[in-house]
């Protein structure tokens, strides 16, 4: 059986991504919550928060398809064998790549719900938690015969 090699330009065009939504996030984050709020900074916050999380369950799952009996389909089962076969370590992904998780499926599911005041918080004090998987998948594309990976 031949071993599925990580598409590195995949992983690499979707870091990009994730990195320009951060810069995004990180420039509405400057708002103050006023102006933050009446206009459409939440909404944009919304929408750039989404795009930043589906790239980062999209990664875990290119990678765990890569690992015999990894596969895994649920964003919360992404995270916590992202953890397993310590892409990133077990702590992060039972804490905050779950609650990421979690996350993204309440921006789909309960966008309706989500208020200015509960954005305006994640943009200011959990933004780092991508820096965190950012540096853990260029560790992945570095040295990923660590992971028992191979690269295209």
């Amino acid at each position: 059986m031949t071993k599925l090699k990580l598409e590195k330009n995949i992983i690499v065009k979707r870091l990009e991504g994730i990195e320009a939504e951060l810069v995004e996030l990180k420039q509405l984050s400057e708002q103050e919550f006023a102006i933050f709020s009446a206009g459409d900074g939440w909404k944009l916050a919304q929408f750039h928060l989404h795009r930043a999380l589906e790239g980062v369950f999209n990664i875990g799952s290119h990678i765990l398809s890569r690992l015999p009996g990894a596969a895994a389909s649920q964003y919360k089962e992404i995270a916590l064998k992202m953890g397993e076969n310590k892409i990133v370590t077990p702590e992060f992904a039972k804490n905050q790549l779950v609650k990421m998780a979690k996350y993204r499926n309440r921006l789909v599911h309960f966008y309706a719900e989500i208020s200015p005041e509960e954005l305006y918080r994640i943009i200011h004090d959990d933004l780092g938690d991508f820096d965190v998987f950012l540096t853990a998948i260029k560790q992945v594309l570095t040295r990923p015969e660590k992971f028992n990976l191979e690269v295209e």
